[in-house]
């Protein structure tokens, strides 16, 4: 099959550290074909490090390049939905980073773009094809439908993170280029005040609310949010609690300066327990780790297992690329398409209107 021709949005530290390296190392099965940045000096640097042939201003002119096949997008937060949408328009199936959207009526419209187009758009959840992860579903799923250690009963994803870089020393081009305005698509429930705390809680949980949502293969709306207590003052840190298709689901949130990304999941049966330690981001070929602890026998006996997966030695981000190309060339569905990912940003709406109607109530019980 004819390799695919990749354009590619954003000229950023992700893109350069990430995206671009694994485009490129995927050669054999597509080309970098163009870039647009709307910083040019930025753009002229990474298109000559790439050997990049053409350099556009805009996602408007890639899009309009008759040999581009895909596009991946790495753009600002607020703004990469709408590029999205533009490019499905265009006619251009479409990577882009998450989160789709900022909001859900955003979300919405990207959603409409990829029907009305007949283009298709895949959301770079890349903790869906790390192999470790991967390992952990099919783990769950087997003991949900053997009942070996009993009733699943609870989950908790604890996300108390630090150095997501692994101490990455990869050198990568900045300017010091304004980066230009952007139109914000805030929630229209969502104060002034509250924004950049949103954004950052946004930014990184869209993350686990997807994780969780496909470990447990939550069908369409099967998620409700039952209570939510994050910090005041830093509109991030805390727990919130959901019902997933009938299972009780914890999600705990926090950072703190060490050199670990600390983030676990713990799955919880009547007779035993499935626990994931979550893969390091940069660090390439190291997956999640998986640890099954079964009490199969009443009377006492238990195991503990420590998994890794076949072939394990893959980095998530590589393996979300590869996907995206295969189901490009092959018409098969995304693992992370678009409409799947706009129960993330409904939920996540859901999360912070609850937060900043608790934290609004209790400045006023205060004044």
């Amino acid at each position: 099959m004819a390799r695919l021709r990749i354009g590619y949005v954003g000229c950023g530290g992700l893109a350069q550290l990430v995206h671009l390296p694994n485009i490129v190392a995927a050669s054999g099965r597509c080309e970098l074909s163009a870039i647009a940045e709307v910083r040019p000096r930025l753009a002229r640097q990474v298109a000559d490090h790439y050997r990049i042939p053409r350099v556009y201003a805009s996602h408007h002119e890639l899009g309009a390049d008759p040999d581009i096949d895909a596009v991946v997008v790495s753009a600002h937060w607020a703004t990469q939905g709408d590029i999205a949408a533009d490019l499905l328009m265009a006619g251009k199936d479409v990577l882009m980073e998450k989160p789709m959207a900022a909001s859900s009526a955003q979300g919405e419209r990207v959603v409409e773009a990829a029907r009305t187009s007949g283009r298709r758009l895949m959301v770079a959840y890349m903790k869906r094809f790390d192999a470790g992860n991967v390992l952990l579903k099919d783990s769950i799923t087997k003991y949900r439908a053997n009942g070996a250690i009993g009733r699943l009963r609870y989950v908790r994803n604890q996300a108390i993170l630090g150095d997501w870089m692994a101490g990455l020393d990869t050198p990568f081009f900045t300017t010091d280029e304004p980066y230009p305005a952007v139109t914000d698509h805030w929630p229209d429930w969502l104060p002034v005040a509250s924004r950049q705390h949103y954004f950052g809680y946004v930014q990184q949980l869209t993350h686990n609310v997807n994780f969780l949502r496909w470990l447990l293969d939550a069908k369409a709306g099967g998620v409700s949010v039952r209570a939510v207590e994050l910090d005041a003052a830093d509109g991030y840190s805390g727990v919130v609690l959901f019902n997933i298709d009938g299972v009780t689901v914890s999600m705990e949130s926090g950072s703190m300066r060490c050199p670990e990304w600390n983030e676990r999941t713990s799955v919880f049966f009547e007779h035993g327990s499935i626990e994931s330690r979550m893969f390091t981001l940069l660090l390439k070929n190291v997956p999640s780790t998986v640890e099954i602890y079964a009490a199969e026998n009443p009377k006492g006996g238990s195991s503990r297992t420590e998994l890794f997966p076949v072939d394990g030695r893959t980095w998530a981000y590589r393996n979300e690329l590869d996907h995206f190309i295969d189901c490009v060339q092959s018409g098969a569905p995304f693992k992370s398409a678009a409409e799947d990912a706009l129960e993330d940003v409904r939920v996540l709406e859901s999360i912070y209107r609850r937060h900043v109607q608790k934290a609004t109530a209790a400045a006023t019980a205060a004044a």
